[in-house]
């Protein structure tokens, strides 16, 4: 099956049922060392996994790891521009759930992105980036403490689908043609809007089946966090587009309020119910008119619209989910994109899972993770319903490869989520608390140690696992 790797000869694989892995006490794991610095972390971060596990089971499971290729080092090996080679893409296939350091982004040739690529081949859906603080990490932020929320960015639609077409091609000259003479005019809304003539063109698909499948994912993380964190909030730019963005928002509304009805409410449903319940003698109206402050100033057409809505929520669900009960369910509301970056700085302890496009996420899970501490503490994972790969956030950083000082963190904190995904949860929490307990007694890499007050003695990225190793306890 392989031209240039062989897999262990000891381990099982991984298998999928309903999108749910299904696995065994000794799995057999692909890794990707990484490029650049991953030289530095990735061996780092095995040895915290392989500890945990240990320390965590005695020896009843353990991971076989099969190191496969990606990036430079598969160059290296499988030649030009075999960035990503069928070596590797057979070995994911096969065994399901996979594990990664940071790739070059190949200049000259090859694939556009490694990172994107992978998401598309195996149809991983739901990129999963947690962003929490342990505390002793340098922020800039003066209560960092206060995040905690988890990113569910949709990974394979959006601008990032990338089909664009370069300005003065003539596919882009045709397609600016036909919508400036064409589609626009027919398009009534669109006004006297044109493209203009110099442009380059992007499409922005955004699907109906691939926004639900990413809140259903959200919403099933939801149910399994303490009652007090099972929030979903869709973060959207809708107010502008409409038809994409917009959608998104409606789909993710819908899909929750049926498949998950017995267990959700929306944030406009629980206004309608706490209305109620503090007045019982309220009003169809007066509950509109307090669901919507602007109420008096609106159309008749309008004022009848939201006082219908009120009615079909006592109506649908005040059984279920009035007189308090509602409080216990899911809340699913959701944000503009632009408020939510200010939110998560201004009210961060407000939000818990946020739900959104690809373009977005990208944006907002870099700006939750600098409340935390950077990318260096950064995990994320890959998510599909037949495999997984989880991964470094940060780049490749070449100019500190091999001198054993950078950061293994995100990518220690990566396989940390690879353990919950696998149910490994005691494995993972070890790392948590030795990772956490390291940070607090001032045992860190230099990208953190240069950022306390007053700074410390950097340890080594090898140093630092040993020091995570030292605090499981």
């Amino acid at each position: 099956m392989y031209e240039k790797i062989n897999p262990p000869t000891t381990g099982s694989k991984i298998t999928f049922k309903n999108g749910e892995p299904i696995v065994p006490d000794n799995p057999i794991i692909p890794f990707i060392r990484g490029d650049g610095t991953g030289i530095d972390i990735w061996p780092a971060t095995q040895k915290v996994l392989d500890a945990a596990v240990e320390k965590a089971y005695q020896g009843k499971r353990k991971i076989s790891w099969f190191k496969v290729y990606a990036g430079d080092e598969a160059c290296d090996l499988y030649g030009t521009y075999q960035y990503l080679p069928e070596d590797t893409l057979t070995a994911i296939k096969e065994y399901g759930v996979a594990i990664k350091g940071p790739l070059t982004t190949p200049v000259g040739g090859g694939i556009r992105s490694l990172n994107v690529a992978l998401r598309q081949i195996f149809d991983l859906y739901a990129c999963v980036r947690p962003c929490r603080y342990y505390p002793g990490t340098p922020s800039p932020h003066k209560t960092p403490e206060k995040l905690n929320v988890i990113v569910y960015r949709e990974n394979t639609e959006d601008i990032y689908l990338g089909i664009e077409w370069k300005q003065g091609s003539e596919i882009a000259n045709k397609l600016i043609k036909i919508l400036n003479e064409e589609l626009i005019p027919a398009t009534p809304e669109h006004g006297k809007k044109r493209i203009p003539l110099d442009a380059g063109i992007g499409v922005k698909p955004i699907s109906k089946t691939g926004s639900q499948r990413l809140v259903r994912r959200a919403m099933k993380h939801a149910l399994q966090l303490p009652k007090h964190k099972q929030m979903v909030t869709l973060v959207h730019k809708g107010n502008i587009m409409k038809y994409t963005e917009g959608a998104f928002r409606d789909w993710g509304y819908e899909l929750a309020t049926t498949e998950f009805r017995d267990s959700c409410v929306t944030e406009r449903e629980s206004w309608i119910l706490g209305n109620k319940e503090k007045n019982p003698n309220l009003s169809l109206e007066e509950n509109a008119r307090m669901v919507d402050p602007g109420y008096d100033g609106l159309t008749e057409e309008k004022k009848a619209q939201i006082v219908k809505e009120v009615e079909t929520v006592l109506n649908s669900i005040w059984e279920t989910h009035g007189n308090g009960k509602w409080k216990d369910k899911v809340m699913v509301n959701d944000r503009i994109a632009d408020s939510i970056f200010q939110q998560i700085q201004t009210r961060p302890d407000e939000y818990s899972i946020l739900a959104t496009m690809n373009l977005n996420g990208d944006y907002l899970s870099d700006a939750a993770a600098a409340i935390v501490g950077g990318l260096g503490m950064g995990p994320g994972a890959n998510i599909g319903d037949s495999a997984a790969i989880f991964e470094a956030t940060h780049g490749t950083a070449p100019k500190h490869a091999g001198l054993d000082r950078i950061n293994p963190g995100s990518v220690i904190l990566s396989g940390v989520m690879m353990l919950e995904y696998m149910g490994w949860q005691e494995a993972a929490d070890l790392i948590k608390k030795g990772l956490g307990d390291a940070i607090a007694n001032r045992e860190v890499t230099y990208d953190l140690a240069r950022l306390m007050e007053p700074p410390v003695e950097p340890l080594k990225c090898s140093q630092f696992a040993e020091a995570i190793i030292k605090r499981f306890g």
